[in-house]
């Protein structure tokens, strides 16, 4: 049936969109959506396989797998790789930063002691860096309002945070200073991406960026760890989610969020992925939060509704 048609036999007012509006629509919801639930997905992984390895190993392990597969994705499928020996370096700096020092810092922490809704909450200031640099690195206006729901989602954070630093019961105070690097790589990587990466092939670009996450972390592993891996059912699961949705699926998203959209916009939906990973663990793990902190969540989430809209 045409739309025409469809329109006509209706009662009520007219259709809003067109139906050739709707695909575009829809994917404007689905993909952040997506991208924030499988995201979140990540911290509890880290929780999940940690009695089982040590967590930089798990790392290269997936970063080398994960590579693997793309890197035969892109060659059978003829993709374009990047040109010329800027367009790889661009891209293995990107993995560095990207996946190498932000995820080898979150595993790192949570492995050693840190809950995984409170690694996902320091990860959830990453917007309000973005914003301080996006206008001097990429020229990105950050609006008023933008502005707003980014300080909002900050404030949010600290209360969740605050209850926890210092005194009885505190979290190690290496893995907050772990956590705080792994932000700063992650907000480098994102601007980093956001203003080299845009044009690469993702199967491709991807594959050399977790070719340089992996150096990176094998490294930390040889200096650091034992590199103890327990083939255990967690385990397993963990690694095969790891490597298929949240390394090739959930960095797809988030690559093709960053060409379509500014910077700020997409960073600011990390801060929906505090609360959904808390709740998360709390399923799995029985990690409890205070009121006070369930408060911060829910002002982090409205801040990102701000930051988003803006």
């Amino acid at each position: 049936m045409q739309v025409g048609k469809a329109t006509a036999l209706a009662s009520g007012p007219p259709l809003r969109y067109a139906r050739s509006d709707m695909p575009a629509r829809l994917e404007t919801i689905l993909i952040p959506g997506a991208f924030v639930l499988i995201w979140a997905t990540g911290f509890v992984v880290a929780r999940l396989v940690a009695p089982y390895t040590e967590p930089l190993i798990f790392l290269t392990v997936r970063f080398i797998l994960a590579a693997a597969i793309l890197a035969s994705l892109a060659l059978l499928a003829g993709a374009p790789w990047p040109k010329g020996r800027r367009g790889w370096r661009d891209a293995l700096i990107a993995g560095v930063l990207l996946h190498g020092i932000y995820l080898g810092g979150v595993f790192w922490a949570i492995g050693h002691g840190l809950p995984a809704g409170i690694s996902a909450l320091i990860a959830g200031a990453q917007p309000l860096l973005v914003a301080l640099l996006a206008r001097p690195l990429l020229g990105e206006i950050v609006s008023l309002r933008r502005w707003v729901g980014v300080a909002i989602g900050f404030v949010g954070i600290t209360l969740v945070l605050g209850p926890k630093i210092g005194g009885d019961g505190g979290y190690p105070a290496a893995t907050l200073v772990v956590s705080l690097l792994s932000l700063a790589g992650m907000t480098a990587g994102t601007l980093w991406q956001k203003r080299t990466g845009t044009k690469f092939d993702l199967r491709s670009g991807t594959a050399l960026q977790y070719v340089g996450a992996a150096v990176v972390v094998g490294l930390g592993s040889l200096a650091t760890e034992e590199m103890r891996i327990e083939p255990a059912p967690p385990l397993l699961f963990g690694m095969a989610w790891s490597i298929f949705a949240l390394s090739i699926g959930a960095i797809a998203l988030l690559l093709i969020m960053l060409r379509r959209g500014a910077a700020v916009g997409v960073s600011s939906l990390l801060f929906l992925v505090p609360p959904v990973s808390a709740l998360m663990s709390y399923a799995l793990f029985g990690e409890t939060l205070s009121g006070i902190q369930l408060l911060g969540m829910l002002l982090a989430a409205f801040g990102v509704a701000l930051a988003a809209r803006a």
